[in-house]
């Protein structure tokens, strides 16, 4: 049995006509009958009725044009795969993010590379970091993008980018006022969070020692969109990322306030399993996020 007799099967089934199957496979009727001839007497079965008013397949004939189709998808697939190959460039990336960076990031590193590399489309995960990590490890993502410190067996990261963090305060609170606020200065008992799982909740808390204890009922959102919200609504203040405060994600509601030195910052990684096989990839991943226009220091 052959790739191409099963070619020929599928042809003569869609055309129920052994002379006009040939000429789609651009092969003489003999040959074509012939290789059908031999798969029918190799499988001992019959695939075709044969008669004055054409061609129709038997019952078996039935299942195993339907088993031929999914053969030869397999086998263009394979074909696929080697394309990719040779080309790292073509072919989806499976790329897993985490909640805080996603919004702010992906947007811009689509545009760019749609640009760069225009065959090699993302599929994206947003996630926890936990759930990345484990996706990463069990090779259901080719990458991941998330905060430092990241590590593992097995696993390579490369740096991006560091981001400071700032205070939002309601536009008329007493901090929005202020031209930078120290850590010290913040109550803890207007803090608004993320819930205990996102990366980004932990490192405002090492920033802010004394914000370690639970926050109140109600005073946690799921996204840093939602705490953006919280704080325009006046619940009471939050701390974002540089990426989540530029123009396009502006609300008049809500003021940004640096922090005093030392300012708590977080550090962005790309990270993947050693030996990836196709590393131009994620170098171009790499180059197309370090020439975005963010507000963040490249590292």
């Amino acid at each position: 049995m052959t790739l191409t007799e099963l070619k020929y099967v599928v042809a003569v089934a869609e055309a129920r006509h052994f002379g006009r199957a040939a000429e789609r496979c651009f092969v003489s009727q003999p040959s074509l009958s012939a290789s059908v001839k031999n798969l029918e007497e190799e499988l001992g079965v019959t695939l075709f009725e044969r008669g004055k008013r054409g061609v129709f397949l038997t019952d078996a004939g039935e299942q195993i044009v339907a088993q031929a189709r999914r053969a030869l998808e397999e086998a263009e697939r394979v074909k696929t795969v080697a394309r990719q190959g040779r080309d790292p460039l073509k072919g989806v990336l499976r790329l897993g993010i985490i909640h805080t960076i996603a919004p702010y990031l992906l947007p811009d590193l689509v545009a760019a590379l749609r640009r760069s590399a225009p065959e090699m489309p993302l599929d994206v995960e947003e996630n926890t970091t936990a759930n990345l990590d484990r996706m990463l490890k069990a090779g259901e993502l080719d990458a991941v993008i998330l905060a430092l410190p990241y590590e593992g067996p097995g696993i390579e990261s490369v740096p991006l980018y560091e981001e400071a963090f700032s205070v939002i305060a309601p536009a008329k609170h007493a901090l929005a006022r202020k031209k930078a606020v120290a850590v010290e200065e913040l109550d803890a008992g207007e803090l608004l969070l993320l819930p205990v799982g996102h990366c980004f909740r932990d490192q405002v808390l090492d920033a802010c020692h004394e914000f370690s204890r639970p926050p109140e009922a109600g005073r946690q959102g799921n996204s840093l969109e939602t705490l953006r919200s919280m704080v325009a609504s006046g619940l009471g203040v939050s701390v974002l990322p540089a990426t989540a405060l530029t123009a396009r994600h502006a609300n008049a509601l809500v003021k940004a306030v640096r922090f005093s030195a030392p300012c708590p910052v977080r550090r962005v990684a790309l990270a993947s399993r050693r030996g990836f096989h196709r590393p131009a990839a994620l170098e171009k991943l790499v180059g197309a996020i370090r020439g975005l226009d963010l507000p963040v220091t490249p590292l």
